[in-house]
């Protein structure tokens, strides 16, 4: 018996986007703003990208796009006090439907 192969290698599975979120300072004033940057990748291509900072959240539509990258610049409101943590949340949904999300946080200095 003679087996034969075609299309038989490892390929690439779809999955979620890659995320990576690169901050300016990990230590903010209450209030401040968290500054930085953001970059998503997803080789089936991206549909939509959120970021949220405490209360403040921006989004962008990148349909079609296979990676996405951009600086920002999200305001944290006044009322925490010293040694607070404030979330920082990156989401990203491929054009296929797999979500992905990354957490991370900001800690609050010394308040004015």
């Amino acid at each position: 018996m003679v087996w034969a192969s075609g299309c038989l290698s490892e390929r690439p599975r779809p999955g979620p986007p890659a995320l990576q979120i690169e901050l300016d300072r990990t230590a903010v004033h209450s209030p401040d703003t968290v500054t930085g940057h953001i970059s998503v990748s997803d080789p089936d291509g991206l549909d939509s990208i959120w970021l949220t900072v405490d209360a403040s959240q921006a989004a962008a539509d990148v349909f079609l796009e296979t990676s996405y990258g951009a600086s920002f610049g999200l305001a944290v409101r006044s009322g925490f006090g010293a040694g607070q943590k404030v979330p920082v949340r990156l989401e990203a949904r491929d054009l296929l439907g797999f979500r992905s999300t990354l957490d991370t946080s900001v800690v609050i200095t010394d308040v004015p």
